[in-house]
């Protein structure tokens, strides 16, 4: 297992399932002791931020629903109410530890926008100075299919990016990844097909994602050059047991030998795709060898993007392998499609092998 390494900064994960008991009420046992390591880990100098996901859950609670609304209406509805629940439960629950905490709603839009990337870094990176705890939440309220994550897993992984995290920690109701065997996974250095396939999908009714949000969500982390764990936030003082050695409990997720820069991170994971190139085998062997992507070598596209937005490259079979940022719009790059066009369609410079 990894030695004990001393963090500094760490994201911490809390999904849904964790904020009820069995009987389907709060579970304000477990969030008072996540309220109080968290105030540990302040006094001994540490850094902590929180992804708290539990506002759609609440909001299900106050009115009565037993499953999560099918209209985007519905859900954003349970979340104006849940939201305001769920952060006075945790402003409550600090208080007791005279310690501040504040909410920050984040949609992609904040990622993919690079003024509100760095406005929402720089109110972060204060507010960590202030000794407050920032509580970080999807903007269930105004978000919509596109400019959402999908389940917060993703979004933690990119806050960890976001504030240059030492460790993500992503509690749930399991104990880790499991194997066949159903045996937890306790180290894993490379996320491959085989780690992949030791997932599930998610089966609650109060919840999206599951581990395979999960184990995406420790691939962006691990080659952000960020060690990542998922573990059961049930367990004994799990927050506090982590940060001292991340390889204590759960499944430890290490970052990849090669670690993207600050540029690829964000071309990578940081930014939604706005449309798609579909290109040739000798395009993609172009551009594995870190050449320019020419419109001679595009076969066909798909969406609609501008000069300037990220774009998904995949190969013949339409399976993603680079991002990079357009030269041209889909409108132009359609009229010369395999021909031979004087600007890049993607300069080597922009763009990140995935």
């Amino acid at each position: 297992m990894q030695s004990q390494k001393k963090y500094k900064r760490i994201v911490v994960k809390i999904g849904s399932s964790l904020f009820y008991s069995d009987k389907s009420k709060l579970d304000e046992k477990l969030l008072e002791s996540v309220c109080s390591q968290v105030a540990d880990l302040l006094k001994a100098q540490y850094e902590v931020v929180l992804v708290s996901s539990g506002a759609i859950a609440l909001g299900m609670s106050v009115l009565g629903l037993n499953s999560r609304p099918k209209e985007l209406a519905g859900l954003q509805a349970a979340a104006a109410i849940g939201q305001h629940e769920l952060m006075d439960i945790y402003r409550k629950a600090f208080k007791k530890y005279s310690l501040n905490c504040a909410q920050l709603l984040l949609t992609w839009d904040d990622f993919s926008n690079r003024q509100r990337f760095l406005n929402a870094k720089n109110t972060l990176n204060t507010l960590l100075k202030l000794k407050t705890v920032p509580i970080i939440n999807e903007n269930d309220t105004v978000s919509t299919d596109e400019i959402k994550f999908g389940d917060n897993d993703r979004l933690s992984a990119l806050v960890s990016i976001l504030v240059g995290a030492d460790l993500l920690i992503i509690l749930s109701d399991v104990d880790g990844l499991l194997d066949g065997n159903q045996k937890v996974v306790r180290l894993v250095d490379k996320i491959t097909a085989q780690i992949k396939s030791l997932a599930a999908p998610a089966k609650k009714k109060t919840t999206v994602g599951g581990m395979i949000t999960k184990i995406e969500a420790c691939r962006i982390a691990t080659a952000s050059g960020i060690s990542s764990v998922i573990a059961n936030g049930k367990a004994k003082d799990i927050i506090s047991l982590l940060a001292a050695d991340a390889s204590a409990s759960g499944t430890l997720f290490l970052p990849v030998g090669t670690c993207l820069d600050a540029k690829e991170r964000w071309m990578a994971f940081g930014s939604k795709a706005k449309g798609k190139v579909i290109i040739d085998d000798g395009a993609k062997k172009a551009l594995l060898a870190k050449k320019s992507l020419l419109a001679v070598g595009v076969t066909s596209t798909e969406g609609s993007f501008l000069s300037g937005e990220i774009i998904s490259i995949c190969d013949k079979k339409k399976i993603e392998f680079a991002r990079g940022k357009a030269g041209v719009s889909s409108k132009e790059l359609d009229k010369v499609l395999g021909s031979h066009f004087d600007r890049e369609v993607v300069h080597r410079n922009n763009i990140v092998i995935l």
